[in-house]
């Protein structure tokens, strides 16, 4: 048992530190974790390289958490926390993967891939439910620790697995911490609004970064 729970871990945060938002800009010149927002990350990809980049980031992030909590659950059956933990650690492993010495993404899109793993109707409505977030509050930043809250207080409502649920709970204070940033720009009025999706050049003069 722990050789599998080590191994879930392994793999996951493995599998976690594949960065497509980095790779993305490497080939286009320029470094996520310096430029735009400093966040290796769908969000951040979008501000530097435009909508293109943005949904295959998003897509690929989705996928690789996908396959974590699908790979670990296969590779170790006899354990009945294996997808889940496959699935935080990737989480983990994308926000502070060592491979960019620790400087990740925020981890939205890897909570959706372990919500699609899990059950793709959820992920649908929880997806839903997180674009309503962003556009009624008008910040993209609200949606990853509402997800972080939501995920495990759902899996636990449908299924009563306490364990589980307690794994899938150990994202939550990296992604509050990972997100007080942006809560600190919301408060100085300089973090980027969803409106940068039809106003970027408003959005840029507002914030200071035009």
């Amino acid at each position: 048992m722990p050789e599998a729970i080590l191994g879930c871990c392994v793999i996951g945060y493995l599998l976690g530190n594949i960065n497509p938002a980095f790779l993305f800009a490497k080939c286009k010149g320029y470094d996520p974790r310096v430029d735009g927002s400093g966040n290796a990350g769908a969000s951040n990809a979008f501000i530097l390289a435009g909508k293109l980049a943005f949904f295959t980031t998003a897509i690929l992030d989705i996928l690789k958490a996908f396959f974590a909590c699908r790979l670990c659950r296969c590779l170790f059956p006899t354990l009945p926390v294996a997808e889940q933990l496959g699935g935080v650690a990737c989480i983990l492993g994308h926000m502070y993967p060592v491979v960019l010495r620790f400087r990740g993404g925020k981890g939205l899109a890897s909570i959706g891939g372990a919500i699609l793993s899990w059950d793709w109707r959820v992920f649908l409505a929880l997806l839903a439910l997180a674009v309503l977030i962003a556009f009624l509050t008008n910040y993209i930043c609200f949606v990853a620790p509402t997800m972080s809250l939501l995920f495990p207080a759902l899996y636990y409502w449908q299924t009563r697995f306490l364990p589980a649920a307690l794994v899938l709970m150990i994202p939550i204070v990296p992604i509050f911490c990972k997100h007080s940033e942006n809560f600190r720009r919301i408060r100085e009025g300089t973090e980027v609004r969803m409106s940068y999706l039809w106003n970027k050049d408003g959005e840029l003069r507002r914030t200071g970064r035009s």
